[in-house]
């Protein structure tokens, strides 16, 4: 038999060694790593509710033994968490709408004046194109004497030679006849016959009719004013004659003395170098005052004696009366560098009186970007500028229409700048331009073409909002001498001297100018002062308990991370059933427990203590001293 032999470790030393054994397991458990992740999400959730400066938090935890205030202090937790990231989102939906604020300014400087156009209102009978225009006039006489029995004096009388004139298919009159003026019944009477004795001839539309190229397809063009019907049809048939020129220098008979009998700004008189003329195909010959010229005009004083003062002739000498219907001149106060469009922002001035302008100067600059669909000089706009002049809305859109009546109708409109390799229209030899014209023009004014859609609005304009007045010019006691003055100066001789001149006075009326400016409503500084403002409204905490937050939320994500990949490493190393246990691996055992039979609830401490070694048993019987002999 063999023997072993083992010694005896006394009690107190044995007792000693536990309780030190206890105290470094203490101390590693309380040491503080790098990083540190609580155990579960309940310890997690408790120590944040316990010590984060978010009110309400602590009352998710301090009242877990009262399950009804827990409750409700749970609904009203989230519910007030819910309401703050409502208004969370109206903060960031109105910060992303761009909002603006409106900054009025008044400045006080040296004014630059603006540029002044004055037409005549007198379409001028050209000596390039008389003979034409006097057909035409016989023309539409004959017409006014078939439709209204009207016989309208001409200015010539030998009409012979016209009526005896070989009409060739190229001839005025053939495509006259082309276009007729005609009478329509109302919508109202189209089922009585035409000698029905209830149709008055007031009970008439008039107008023209265009047809396609090969006249299947025709409308008509009606007015309900014959005057308005014959005036678009004489215009009509009158820019086909002027398209005709193939030189516009031809018709640059500008006089200029014979329309501007005086001129002064500041009390200074005008001359030659201060305007520039151009011609226009209703409004006759235009001139431009101060408009882009080496020295611009500038007043350092308001008033009627710092402005520009004209005196003009309002007679219509050798005018075409069936285009030009009213007496007068017109007048359009616009930036420089900007072209007069006479028909959106002109007006007319009397004759025999004087008409007092005074002017407010207006600026206006938009934010662009996401702030305002606004452009700085039309670069990023989808429509070539004709003009040569910087960009404006209306520039725009006249190009766009000229563009678009280009390639559609295969020719250019006449009161629009010409496209580098096109031609304007013209019947001699696009037919049926009128056809597509009109139809064009409709589409136009429904925006189906897109021009208004396309043309934005400049980021920075100048305005010029205008009032005025009026007074006799001359006044009854002065107009002897004042006619006799003209009459010597400027060969004045008409016999109704009244309705013969005007004067015109245009200035500023105060030093200072407004200037609407937009900036930023809502910047990145005012989102998140309103965002701090709902945070403390609703849990009255700071910054530093939004990253309280953040850091929740960090944890629960890591928490998260680490478990799974605890579930993942613990099912790589599951062992087989029947495995030896080891003594430093509770796998098996853990295992195991829920295979036992009985029906017992287990506790797994946190304290693990060292198993005694073998060499460390001892019997339960009577201790020996010495050896314990086995036989």
């Amino acid at each position: 038999g063999g023997s072993v032999k083992t010694g005896k470790m006394p009690e107190g030393e044995k007792t000693r060694q536990c309780k030190q054994e206890e105290e470094q397991q203490q101390k590693e458990e309380e040491q503080e790593g790098l990083i540190e992740f609580y155990g579960s999400y309940q310890e997690l959730f408790q120590f944040f509710c316990s010590n984060t400066t978010i009110h309400g938090a602590i009352r998710l935890v301090c009242s877990k033994k009262n399950k009804m205030k827990t409750a409700f202090w749970s609904v009203l937790f989230f519910l007030t968490f819910g309401l703050m990231y409502w208004q969370f989102g109206i903060l960031y939906r109105e910060y992303f709408s761009y909002p603006v604020n409106l900054n009025l300014n008044l400045n006080s400087d040296r004014l630059t004046f603006p540029a002044v156009t004055l037409c005549t209102l007198n379409p001028y009978r050209y000596s390039a194109i008389r003979k034409k225009l006097d057909e035409l006039d016989q023309i539409t006489h004959q017409t006014l004497l078939d439709l209204y029995d009207y016989n309208m004096s001409l200015a010539r009388s030998d009409w012979s030679s016209l009526s005896t004139r070989k009409r060739s298919s190229r001839s005025l009159f053939h495509h006259v006849q082309r276009h007729p003026l005609r009478r329509q019944k109302r919508d109202n009477l189209v089922n009585l016959p035409e000698n029905s004795p209830s149709v008055d001839k007031n009970d008439w539309k008039i107008g023209f009719v265009l047809c396609s190229e090969n006249n299947k397809d025709c409308f008509h063009q009606a007015y309900s004013s014959g005057v308005d019907a014959v005036r678009e049809w004489y215009s009509f048939h009158y820019i086909n004659i002027l398209a005709q020129m193939p030189d516009a220098k031809a018709l640059d008979e500008s006089d200029f003395e014979n329309f501007i009998y005086a001129c002064r700004f500041n009390e200074a008189t005008c001359d030659k170098a201060n305007y520039t003329h151009f011609h226009h195909p209703l409004y006759g010959n235009c001139y431009t005052f101060n408009d882009n010229s080496s020295s611009l005009w500038t007043s350092s004083l308001p008033g009627i004696n710092n402005g520009l003062s004209l005196v003009v002739r309002t007679e219509q000498n050798d005018f075409i009366p069936l285009l030009s219907t009213v007496t007068g001149a017109r007048v359009m106060v616009h930036d420089q560098n900007e072209p007069a469009f006479m028909d959106d922002g002109g007006f007319n001035v009397r004759p025999g009186i004087e008409t007092s302008i005074s002017m407010r100067k207006e600026m206006t600059v938009r934010l662009g970007g996401s702030y305002s669909d606004c452009t700085e000089d039309g670069s990023d706009v989808p429509v070539q500028n004709l003009y040569s002049s910087r960009y404006t809305e209306q520039v725009c859109i006249r190009s766009c229409f000229q563009l678009n009546m280009v390639e559609r109708c295969g020719c250019a409109y006449y009161f629009y700048p010409l496209p580098a390799g096109a031609e304007y229209c013209d019947y001699t030899k696009h037919v049926a331009w009128g056809y597509c014209y009109y139809k064009l023009l409709a589409e136009f004014k429904a925006d189906v073409l897109g021009c208004f859609h396309k043309c934005r609005k400049p980021c920075k304009m100048t305005e010029y909002q205008l009032s005025a007045g009026y007074s006799r010019w001359p006044s009854a006691v002065s107009e002897d001498w004042v006619f006799y003055m003209l009459s010597q100066q400027n060969k004045y001789n008409i016999t109704s001297k009244r309705n013969g001149v005007a004067k015109v006075n245009i200035f500023f009326e105060e030093w200072n100018y407004k200037t609407n400016g937009e900036s930023p409503a809502f910047t990145v500084v005012t989102l998140l002062s309103q965002l701090g403002n709902q945070w403390s409204l609703w849990f009255g905490s700071s910054v530093l308990s939004v990253m309280e937050l953040a850091e929740l939320i960090l944890d629960f994500i890591a928490i998260t991370f680490i478990l799974a990949l605890r579930w993942f490493r613990s099912r790589q190393q599951l062992s087989p059933p029947g495995a030896p246990l080891s003594s430093h691996d509770n796998t098996a055992f853990q295992d195991e427990v829920p295979g036992l039979s009985a029906p017992h609830r287990f506790t797994v401490e946190a304290v693990v203590t060292m198993l005694p070694s073998y060499n460390s048993l001892e019997p339960r019987g009577p201790s020996r001293d010495g050896e314990v002999g086995h036989e």
